[in-house]
C-alpha cells in the first residue's frame, strides 16, 4: 500500500514537469476565416500557471499593473474545485465546472470503462473521450473562425472532432521569444488565414513556487519573468495595428503548507476493495464493490485527523463537487480533504502547493485582467468565479453558442464597452 501511494505521489509531483518534446508547429489545412468573421476583433488568452491573486501587486509586476490598470482589474479569480491546472484550464474554456466538463482532477479514474486519466500520461491527454463542453477554439472553427493555440489544456485532443486551426504540442523546448515570433507570424497572416482566438501558456510561476514556495525570492523571480514575457507580446501585438484584445488568467493560486508534518495515507484504506488516486489535497477513493463504501467511509470518519472525510453523495454545494454534480462519473465515492496547511504526502512535501477549496484558503485565488479596445479603462471589479471568462469571450468574438454552461454573461458584461 505504501509503495503504491509512494509512486502515486511521485508521479504527481512531476506530472506538472511534464513536457513534450514536440516542437513541430501542426496545421490543419483547408480552413478560412469567413468575411463575416474577419471583421471580427482579435483576443488572445494567457494564463500563467499558478499566478495568485496578489502576486502582480506583491512582487511588482509593472507591466502588468499598468497594462491592466487601463483596462480591466479584478480584486481575484474564484477558481473551481479542485483548484488545480488541468481541471481549471479546462473549465476556463469550456464555462463548465469540473465535475460538468469531466476533468475532475489531475488525474482520476474511470470505473465504468476501469480507464484513468493522468495530466502526464500523453495518450490521455490526446484522447478526445475524457473532454466534455465545447473548448473557445472547437466553437470558434464551428462557426468559420480560425483559433490558434500555443499550450492549453485540451487543445491537443480533437475534441467534437476538431482541433485548432493552428497548434503545438506541449513542450519547455520553445523558447520565449519563439512564442512570442509565433504569435506575431500568426497575426501577420492574410485576414482570411488569421487566427482571430489564439491561446497562450505560462508555466510560471507554478514551477517554482512549488519548488521553493510561493513566498520565496524565486516565486517573486518567475512572476517578474511572466510580466516581462507579457509586456513583450503585447509590445509585439501592437506593431500589427490590429484590434487585440488581452485576458490574462491564471488556473489557481498557491500557499505555503506544514512540510513538517505531512499527512500518511490512513492505514484502514484497503488497496483491494478501491481504486486510490492520491495528491496532496485531495485522495479519492473508488470502490470496486459499492458494498464497501459505507463501511470503509465509517472507519475512516472514526480515524480521521487533520482532514474531512466525504461520501461523493455529502460533498458542500459550495464545490460542485457531489454526486449530483458528477455528470460522467468519475469523481471518488469517497474523498479525503486536507485541512490546510497540512497535505497528503508520504514524504516531505513540496513548499508550495494548491488544490485546496478557494473559498476557504484565499491563496487559492487566481488572477483576472483584462485590456484592449474592448475593455472598459481603469475599471476595478470584484472577485467572481472563473466559469464565467467563457461567456466573456464569446461576445468579445461575436460567437454564438446554445449549450448550457455555468458562466453567465451578465457576471462581466460591465467590463465591456458594449
Amino acid at each position: 500500500m505504501k509503495k503504491v501511494l509512494t509512486f502515486l505521489a511521485l508521479s504527481f509531483c512531476i506530472s506538472g514537469l511534464f513536457a513534450q518534446t514536440d516542437t513541430v508547429s501542426h496545421i490543419i489545412a483547408g480552413r478560412s476565416n469567413t468575411e463575416e468573421q474577419q471583421k471580427k476583433p482579435y483576443v488572445i488568452l494567457i494564463s500563467a500557471d499558478g499566478f495568485r491573486y496578489d502576486y502582480a501587486k506583491k512582487y511588482h509586476a509593472g507591466h502588468l499593473l499598468e497594462l491592466s490598470s487601463n483596462g480591466v482589474q479584478a480584486k481575484a479569480m474564484i477558481p473551481s474545485f479542485p483548484s488545480v491546472t488541468f481541471p481549471n484550464h479546462y473549465t476556463l474554456v469550456t464555462g463548465m465546472y469540473p465535475s460538468h466538463h469531466g476533468l475532475v482532477n489531475n488525474s482520476f479514474y474511470n470505473s465504468e470503462k476501469n480507464d484513468q486519466y493522468n495530466m502526464s500520461n500523453k495518450l490521455k491527454v490526446t484522447d478526445a473521450k475524457w473532454y466534455g463542453g465545447t473548448p473557445l477554439w472547437v466553437l470558434a472553427e464551428q462557426q468559420h473562425m480560425l483559433a490558434a493555440s500555443l499550450f492549453w489544456v485540451g487543445s491537443e485532443a480533437a475534441i467534437r472532432g476538431v482541433r485548432p486551426t493552428y497548434y503545438y504540442n506541449y513542450t519547455e523546448k520553445i523558447s520565449m521569444p519563439e512564442r512570442i515570433e509565433i504569435v506575431l507570424n500568426w497575426l501577420k497572416l492574410p485576414a482570411e488565414k488569421r487566427p482571430h482566438l489564439i491561446t497562450f501558456y505560462l508555466s510560471e510561476p507554478d514551477h517554482s513556487a512549488h519548488h521553493f514556495g510561493p513566498e520565496t525570492p524565486e516565486a517573486e523571480a518567475a512572476v517578474q519573468r511572466v510580466d516581462s514575457v507579457v509586456y513583450q507580446l503585447t509590445q509585439a501585438v501592437k506593431a500589427t495595428g490590429l484590434p487585440v484584445n488581452f485576458v490574462f488568467v491564471s488556473d489557481h493560486g498557491m500557499t505555503q503548507v506544514d512540510t513538517a508534518n505531512p499527512i500518511p495515507a490512513p492505514k484502514v484504506i484497503d488497496a483491494a476493495k478501491f481504486k486510490i488516486i492520491y495528491s496532496s489535497t485531495t485522495l479519492s477513493l473508488y470502490a470496486k464493490d459499492k458494498a464497501d463504501i459505507k463501511p470503509m467511509y465509517q472507519a475512516l470518519r472514526k480515524s480521521a485527523k487533520d482532514y474531512k472525510v466525504y461520501l461523493k453523495t455529502e460533498v458542500p454545494a459550495r464545490l460542485h463537487y457531489g454526486a449530483e454534480d458528477d455528470r460522467m462519473n468519475r469523481i471518488g465515492d469517497i474523498l479525503l480533504i486536507p485541512d490546510w496547511p497540512r497535505v497528503f504526502s508520504e514524504k516531505t512535501p513540496g513548499m508550495g502547493h494548491h488544490g485546496f477549496d478557494p473559498r476557504k484558503v484565499k491563496d487559492m485565488q487566481a488572477t483576472f485582467f483584462a485590456w484592449g479596445p474592448g475593455f472598459k479603462e481603469h475599471l476595478k471589479i470584484p472577485a467572481f468565479e472563473n466559469v464565467n471568462v467563457y461567456p466573456l469571450i464569446i461576445n468579445i468574438l461575436g460567437l454564438s453558442y446554445t449549450e448550457q454552461i455555468d458562466g453567465k454573461m451578465e457576471v462581466l458584461r460591465k467590463v465591456l464597452k458594449k
